[in-house]
């Protein structure tokens, strides 16, 4: 599975900004695609992640109520949809994927547990 990431951009604290990532190959084995984040000197950590089958939504605490993750299964492509952007999100912004359907809300979170990175797309939010 190739994961193209595209949107990230400069935008001004408050604005919003649309994450698109696009999966080739062999994508009808993901159960799961999902955005992480890393800041500079920071570890990768999780944003929000969908299960495609059901659409059921995962997020993290420090984004839930401001981005919403969306699916076009037709089209293989995930949306993460960012609102009220603050300068701490700003970070690069990576699409993962993977065919493991067990993952529970702890190893969700962990880069580990996905299998399939894209290549990354930044986004930098000013103050």
């Amino acid at each position: 599975v190739q994961l193209q990431a595209s949107g990230g951009g400069l935008v001004q604290a408050g604005g919003p900004l649309r994450l698109s990532c696009v999966a080739s190959g062999r994508t009808s084995t993901s159960v799961y695609m999902g955005w992480f984040r890393q800041a500079p000197g920071k570890e990768r950590e999780f944003v929000s992640a969908v299960r495609l089958n059901y659409g059921t939504t995962y997020y993290a605490n420090s984004v839930k109520g401001r981005f919403t993750i969306s699916r076009d299964n037709a089209k293989n492509t995930i949306y993460l949809q960012m609102n009220s952007l603050k300068p701490e999100d700003t970070a690069v912004y990576y699409c993962a994927a993977t065919p493991n359907a067990n993952l529970i809300s702890s190893t969700r979170v962990q880069p580990s547990s996905w299998d399939y990175w894209g290549q990354g797309t930044l986004v930098t939010v000013s103050s």
